[in-house]
């Protein structure tokens, strides 16, 4: 399973979640889940064993996002998905949404 998967999963009964854009017409709070970075960091004898997956949620909502933002990184923790980065971006006057950032990291078995 990758790491999109997983958060889709975990994190889909919380609240609406597209990938890269929300393709509808977008609701008062919804999630949008980026792919960053698929790596090999740490690997002996010229063949990785584990890759490290890196995703940016993008929380989008009109009201308030802390009791959202914060059940998120509960979910996250508790799937023990490690939390690289969280980052207010600032509020889009232009769409009426604050915008929050969750960058997440997890590691797995690397399968060919």
């Amino acid at each position: 399973m990758s790491l999109l998967e997983t958060l889709h999963t975990l994190l889909s009964p919380l609240l609406p979640i597209e990938t890269g854009t929300f393709s509808e017409t977008p609701p008062a709070r919804y999630l949008v889940l980026t792919p960053l970075v698929e790596s090999f960091h740490l690997y002996a004898d010229n063949y990785p064993q584990h890759e490290i997956q890196e995703v940016r949620l993008s929380l989008f909502d009109k009201g308030n996002y802390n009791t959202i933002k914060n059940q998120i990184i509960q979910t996250l923790l508790q799937a023990e998905i490690t939390i690289t980065d969280r980052r207010y971006l600032g509020y889009e006057a232009d769409t009426g949404y604050h915008h929050f950032v969750i960058d997440v990291a997890k590691d797995y078995p690397w399968e060919v």
